[in-house]
């Protein structure tokens, strides 16, 4: 993609300026590609607001994860799920509509497991949480876009962004073996929130540059889980605050 530059034709048609320099694809086809993406994962979005708005607002189904054996062990299932259903979905993410009916579960899933997480959460930090996300969120991506048309690239990120990764989740397994207190669980806020950030720039990246056409099931989960993330990330270091 970075030998030759896209040249446009005198087709009516070819009008869009390329998203980055020696751009080889049309950038119709990329701009199609990255319209089918966003669509995808707004619609898995709004699935996670309307789930996890039930868990909320509904008590009685509050009250049936938190009181109740047979809740605790759905619980346990819907924190799983989404692992399991990772696999499956990878190898199958080009075969429709099998990939769609993996991703509906993937996403009902992590739906459930975020309503759950602000279940108990107060309304005024899970607000907060959800304003600043849809900002940094926002801005980050514009950010990536204009910095691709301006010929940089985020591919180098990748090796350190799986190296923090590494580290979160060993932060994680020493805070639920050896609890240090509510400011290691603001540092853990923060770390994350700072990884995710580069996800998502990193995977912005790779939807405009890398990701093939057949691959749009799969950069809509990177970029879903990058947002969940996030926002999960933010909402720790928040409650973290208020507590």
């Amino acid at each position: 993609m970075w030998q030759q530059a896209y040249r446009k034709s005198g087709d009516v048609e070819v009008g869009a300026q390329p998203l980055y320099p020696m751009m080889l694809e049309p950038p119709e086809l990329r701009w199609a590609f990255i319209r089918k993406i966003y669509s995808i994962l707004c619609i898995q979005l709004l699935i996670t607001i309307a789930i996890a708005s039930v868990v909320v607002v509904v008590e009685p189904v509050k009250y049936f994860f938190a009181s109740t054996g047979a809740g605790l062990a759905l619980y346990i299932v819907l924190i799983i799920t989404p692992f399991i259903v990772m696999c499956p979905l990878y190898y199958y993410h080009q075969s429709y509509p099998v990939n769609y009916l993996l991703l509906g579960i993937f996403t009902v899933a992590i739906s459930f497991a975020v309503g759950l997480t602000c279940a108990f959460t107060e309304g005024k930090v899970i607000l907060e949480s959800v304003i600043l996300t849809a900002v940094v969120v926002v801005s980050l991506t514009l950010y990536t876009f204009w910095a691709a048309r301006r010929g940089h690239d985020f591919q180098f990120l990748g090796p350190f962004l799986f190296g923090a990764i590494i580290v979160l989740v060993v932060f994680a397994f020493i805070q639920i073996l050896f609890p240090l207190g509510r400011l290691s669980v603001m540092i853990y806020g923060c770390l994350a929130s700072i990884i995710f950030c580069g996800y998502i720039i990193y995977d912005t990246d790779n939807l405009i540059k890398r990701y093939s056409y057949d691959e749009y099931i799969w950069a809509a989960v990177c970029l879903y889980l990058d947002i969940i993330n996030l926002f999960l990330s933010l909402l720790t270091i928040f409650r973290a605050a208020e507590s």
